[in-house]
């Protein structure tokens, strides 16, 4: 048997209906954080000085990044399934 329910509702009430935490005051924060260091280095006319602004770990910190996303999508796959060799 297979049953599908479909839900329409804006993100603010599925994140109610799944109990998450509304995070708006804090990206309206980091946003505009964001944007006053990227003023500040524009300022400065300083590449170097805007891409440290944008990414402070620099490289490194988008590489942990993205092997958080892969580890995460593995671990939410479940165990690696073996399939049977064939005897002979």
């Amino acid at each position: 048997m297979k049953i599908q329910i479909d839900m329409e509702m804006t993100p603010e009430e599925a994140r109610t209906l799944m109990g998450l935490p509304d995070l708006t005051a804090l990206n309206q924060e980091m946003v505009g954080e964001v944007a006053k260091r990227m003023k500040a280095a524009l300022d400065t006319s300083d590449p170097q000085a805007m891409l440290r602004a944008w990414m402070p770990m620099g490289g490194q910190g988008f590489d942990q990044f993205q092997r958080f996303l892969w580890d995460s999508a593995k671990a939410a796959g479940g165990p690696a399934k073996k399939t049977p060799q064939p005897k002979g």
